[in-house]
């Protein structure tokens, strides 16, 4: 019996945010509460588009068919470019794998010193 393999059809990706986001949102200061603030800030997602697709949809404030927002607003006010180097090595992956990775990738920032969003 043949299984058939996941489609490799999404990635991770990692923005650098404006350190600004530290001090104007308590909302992200409270989801990195062992932040010293000796590093970068960053937001960490999955798409099945390109990265730099995805980001340009947080920088413009896209939102989806129905109207539903789809841009994370960290990104879509603090965000700058990405950061390949801290994703790139990962991709491609299946989308249950990049769900995991994006949590994954997370925790590890932060315990790497960085600040970090994610959904």
């Amino acid at each position: 019996m043949s299984t058939k393999a996941a489609k490799k059809s999404h990635s991770v990706y990692v923005v650098e945010l404006r350190q600004s986001v530290w001090t104007e949102s308590k909302k992200f200061r409270a989801a990195n509460p062992r932040y010293k603030g000796l590093s970068t800030c960053l937001y960490v997602g999955m798409t099945s588009l390109k990265p730099k697709e995805r980001l340009e949809k947080h920088l413009t404030g896209a939102k989806s068919k129905k109207g539903i927002k789809i841009s994370s607003k960290f990104v879509e006010k603090y965000g700058m470019y990405l950061r390949p180097s801290l994703y790139e090595h990962f991709n491609p992956l299946t989308r249950e794998r990049a769900y995991q990775l994006e949590k994954d990738l997370t925790d590890s920032l932060r315990k790497r010193g960085f600040a970090v969003w994610s959904n």
